[in-house]
């Protein structure tokens, strides 16, 4: 144990590491297959709220500017 090097492999790739990736892993397996219906119908409703979220975070257009360079041209 004394001889093994720390940054061979981390924490994830030691033993108990790899029994948590496994339980995780059939934890997932497991929350998908109960909850697959629930999921996939609520899906056509979440496409459908992406886009007022998408106008709502999105602040202006790149290409566009703020407009005040044609005003000054006009005046």
């Amino acid at each position: 144990m004394a001889n093994e090097d720390p940054k061979s492999g981390g924490w994830l790739r030691s033993r108990s590491g790899i029994v948590l990736i496994g339980f995780l892993a059939i934890a997932a397996f497991f929350l998908w297959e109960e909850h697959k219906a629930h999921m996939l119908g609520a899906l056509p409703y979440l496409l459908f709220l992406r886009c007022p979220l998408l106008h709502f975070f999105h602040r202006g257009h790149g290409g566009h500017g703020d407009g005040d360079e044609q005003h000054k041209d006009h005046r």
